[in-house]
């Protein structure tokens, strides 16, 4: 079964960084994705960003192109999300997922979430 584990969530000042790490346990993970996604209050939950674990392939929503970074190592199954020139409407929580590279990259979904973590940008 897979576990995902979150942390790094914050708050911050509206243009300020964070990066947020989730590690993974559980599972064979070199033909998974690994990815993120967030919910802010009252809004459905959505596809923030994806990493294929067995290349460097790379997936974001339109809204946080150029300012967020999703990485991976490896070695400690562990996948990061840095998030830079924040804004409020980034505020969130976000949730780190494991899926199938189709499942994540084409559909933008999951059926493996960590617990949450969250992220507060003040303006």
């Amino acid at each position: 079964q897979v576990q995902l584990v979150e942390s790094g969530g914050g708050l911050v000042q509206a243009g300020g960084s964070l990066r947020l790490s989730c590690v993974g346990s559980g599972h064979t993970f070199s033909n998974y994705a690994m990815g993120w996604f967030r919910q802010a209050p009252g809004k459905e939950r959505e596809f923030v960003a994806a990493v294929a674990w067995y290349n460097d392939s790379t997936e974001y929503a339109d809204s946080v192109k150029g300012r967020f970074t999703i990485f991976r190592d490896n070695a400690k199954n562990t996948v990061y999300l840095q998030m830079n020139s924040l804004k409020p409407e980034d505020t969130a929580v976000y949730y780190c997922a494991a899926d199938t590279v189709p499942t994540m990259f084409i559909y933008r979904s999951s059926d493996n979430w960590g617990q949450g973590t969250q992220v507060t940008v003040s303006s």
